[in-house]
């Protein structure tokens, strides 16, 4: 990033920022999606959608076991985390951080005002009852819901392939209201989430794309390329 190209913050009063999996694979956490199509060396079919889970719960599990373990193993939140939340303590207007990743570390870092739109990985859910908890244990076939007692339904509180993403009418609701849009660390080709610096646009807000790549989307009216450990930190500065 050379210099400032944006005016101050202070003229701004919401400001929405958007994460994708770039910002937490400085962590150590994998990627969504490696380049040969695997996710963590699984089709995606297989771990995340509720066909899976229908069709091999076990295997689902321990999937989604392996990734809550590697969270809770050490992996720290990086300066770009950091960075976000120092932003959102000191700024004095609306901010909201939407988060595609389903880890935990913008809250480790210390933001507050998070939506996790796919889920989480600290959380079950039951696909009995809709009730969701917080949960940093394994989970099984054999695991019971705290709430409705069923077995057998417990299941990640993730949103899969087919699902509709959650908050969704809060955050769209909160784009039309934006000045600033800040996209960080996503490849912009998930939907709904690539659609948001469209709304955002039309909201007249400012477009700001940090990526290790440029997109090519022509919504973002600035894009600066490079590791968002330093990227966001010097933009949020």
């Amino acid at each position: 990033m050379h210099g400032k190209v944006l005016k101050p913050f202070h003229q701004y009063r919401r400001v929405v920022v958007l994460t994708g999996s770039g910002i937490s694979a400085e962590s150590g956490l994998k990627t969504f999606r490696d380049n040969d199509g695997l996710w963590e060396n699984h089709r995606v079919e297989d771990v995340a959608t509720p066909e899976a889970f229908e069709r091999d719960p076990a295997m689902v599990h321990r999937f989604y076991n392996m990734r809550r373990a590697q969270l809770l193993g050490g992996v720290e939140p990086n300066l770009a985390h950091l960075a976000l939340a120092q932003f959102e303590r000191a700024f004095d207007g609306e901010f909201l951080l939407v988060t595609q990743n389903v880890d935990n570390l913008h809250e480790r870092a210390g933001s507050q005002n998070v939506i996790h739109m796919h889920g989480e990985l600290l959380s079950a859910k039951c696909a009995a009852c809709e009730k969701q908890w917080a949960c940093s244990v394994d989970l099984s076939v054999n695991s019971v819901c705290e709430q409705c007692g069923t077995q057998g339904q417990v299941r990640p509180d993730i949103v899969w392939f087919g699902e509709i993403p959650y908050c969704m009418r809060e955050i769209k609701h909160t784009l039309r209201d934006s000045d600033l849009f800040v996209s960080i660390g996503t490849s912009g080709v998930v939907y709904p989430a690539a659609g948001f610096v469209r709304e955002a646009e039309y909201a007249g807000a400012t477009c700001v794309e940090l990526n290790l790549e440029h997109t090519g989307n022509p919504h973002f009216h600035h894009s600066f390329t490079g590791a968002a450990s330093t990227l966001v930190p010097q933009y949020f500065s």
